[in-house]
């Protein structure tokens, strides 16, 4: 019998101590506490707040109910108040001439109409979650699976989607046509997160290859990237921050665009810090608006950092930024290593100062080396 309750206690666990049970509790806790909160803020402005409990916790529960649908409602509504009703019973003459009483169990009911919601959204989220696998699989065959070989040049990359698919971007390719062959290499963030992002990710990859494909120079490019994603932004609500350089191997240059992306960090080898930040405003913003470009030139042992802001944003559960500094404190330490090593090593502090907290946005980091 133990023997079976173990198996069964194993099966229901996925083999997780109850610690790590407690943190995926507590992460799945904030990260749904965070979204009804945002819906609360939407439904009630600020300054028509009442500041009493009562009125809090019934706005919060509308942002529960509104999750659901109309029928959905009536069964929570109906399962919690049979919840609340006291046992009740009638009296009835039976055959014999005598009074008997019949009980009626309404906590029953009511937690039975409460799991037949519970069942109906399990199977809305299973059918969800196998759709957005699928969309995680398209998502990682758009993206490069591992970096190219770039004469000069030592890359590598790595993403970790806040939810199961991301708004980033990164990407290193030769530009077709180009003779000697020169290198595009483009980090992107759209604004937001999750399916949304993901689907302007796709149209951003889609957009890029294409555009990448005439001869035009660097700022050409990303003035028609921007008419593009003018086009499919929302009025602005869907503009996207892109870092996006043209390499050549020749001479080792890098003409570069800053789209009002994080500014990618320029180590040289004498130890100098650089940030590359010339360029524009975020794609999708203003249509009519052009870049500037400007040219970086590599030396062997160089350092470029690329990353999006879920990297330097990412918090712990002390509500502590990883920040800029931390990061450049292991570039400096790791100058000398190679970029997938000290790739492993920043992932790696970065998993450790977040801990369990659940994070609000992709992180992605793009080193390359100059050899």
């Amino acid at each position: 019998m133990m023997a079976q309750l173990e198996r069964f206690w194993q099966r229901v666990t996925e083999g997780l101590a109850l610690n790590q049970l407690w943190n995926q509790f507590r992460a799945d806790a904030v990260a749904s506490y965070r979204l009804y909160r945002r819906d609360f803020d939407a439904r009630v402005p600020r300054e028509a707040r009442r500041h009493d409990f009562l009125h809090t916790a019934l706005e919060l529960v509308w942002a529960i109910l509104e999750k659901l649908t109309p029928a959905r409602r009536v069964l929570l509504l109906a399962g919690v108040l049979l919840l609340i009703f006291p046992t009740g019973g009638f009296t009835y003459h039976g055959r014999s001439g005598q009074v008997e009483v019949a009980e009626l169990d309404f906590h029953f009911y009511g937690g039975l109409l409460i799991f037949v919601v519970l069942m109906l959204e399990v199977a809305d989220r299973v059918v969800m979650k196998r759709d957005l696998e699928i969309a995680r699989d398209i998502q990682k065959w758009l993206l490069p699976a591992a970096p190219p070989q770039v004469p000069g040049l030592a890359i590598a990359f790595a993403t970790l989607p806040a939810n199961t698919v991301a708004g980033d971007f990164y990407d290193v390719f030769a530009r077709p046509g180009s003779v000697p062959p020169r290198f595009l290499i483009a980090v992107a963030d759209v604004a937001g997160k999750s399916i949304p992002a993901a689907l302007l990710m796709a149209t951003f990859q889609a957009s890029l290859r294409t555009l990448s494909e005439t001869s035009c120079p660097l700022n050409q490019l990303v003035t028609s990237m921007n008419h593009y994603a003018c086009t499919n932004s929302q009025d602005g609500q869907r503009f996207t921050t892109a870092f996006m350089a043209e390499f050549d191997p020749a001479n080792l240059k890098l003409t570069y665009i800053n789209a009002g992306h994080n500014a990618p960090v320029l180590r040289r080898l004498a130890g100098t810090i650089e940030h590359l930040t010339v360029g524009g405003l975020p794609l999708g913003i203003q249509a009519d608006r052009g870049y500037e470009s400007a040219i970086a030139t590599l030396s062997p042992g160089d350092w470029l950092v690329i990353f999006t802001d879920g990297l330097v944003e990412a918090e712990n559960a002390r509500q502590q930024q990883y920040g800029e500094l931390r990061l450049m404190d292991l570039i400096q330490l790791g100058f000398d290593s190679a970029p997938d090593q000290l790739l492993r090593r920043i992932m790696g502090d970065l998993d450790l100062f977040v801990g369990s907290t659940p994070q609000h946005d992709d992180v992605t980091c793009l080193l390359i080396k100059c050899s």
